[in-house]
């Protein structure tokens, strides 16, 4: 089974496994899952700010205030070209964002709440596992001490 989920237009690391205890723990919220945003303008300060402190969002019609987390603007990560290539024609930014808890469409929710909306969204990081320089497509067996990994 897959622990956790990615959108049909995300891309990154997703974990499977048939031990029912660890897909409890990643998905609890003592994990942190790392995630790139491409977003549509150059982001700025009080933006990240924003992001930072907790953003309103619509979860099943009701608003949310999303939990405080780690957000910094970063360099463009250079990932392979997607397929399937949004297009745009204003310039673009990339922005990490850390969050322990995994509303639907939460860090595409949380980025247009602040003005920049997401064009490409790569989850790169679950707990202690990071994609690396892990091809799309492609797929790893981890034997890791998971207690280590994700503590």
């Amino acid at each position: 089974m897959a622990i956790g989920r990615l959108d049909e237009d995300s891309e990154g690391l997703l974990l499977l496994t048939t031990d029912g205890k660890l897909s409890e723990k990643v998905r609890s919220k003592s994990i942190e899952k790392e995630y790139y945003a491409e977003v549509d303008g150059v982001i700025d300060n009080k933006a990240i700010e924003q992001l930072q402190n907790g953003v309103e969002i619509g979860i099943n019609g009701k608003k949310y205030l999303t939990k405080k987390c780690k957000a910094k603007a970063i360099a463009n990560p250079n990932f392979p070209e997607r397929a399937v290539r949004v297009r745009n024609h204003r310039l673009t930014s990339w922005v990490s964002i850390i969050v322990s808890e995994g509303k639907f469409r939460q860090v595409r929710k949380m980025t247009a709440a602040v003005g920049f909306p997401t064009l490409r969204l790569v989850r790169v990081r679950i707990g202690g596992l990071q994609i690396g320089a892990l091809s799309p497509g492609k797929v790893i067996e981890v034997n890791h001490d998971f207690n280590e990994v994700f503590s």
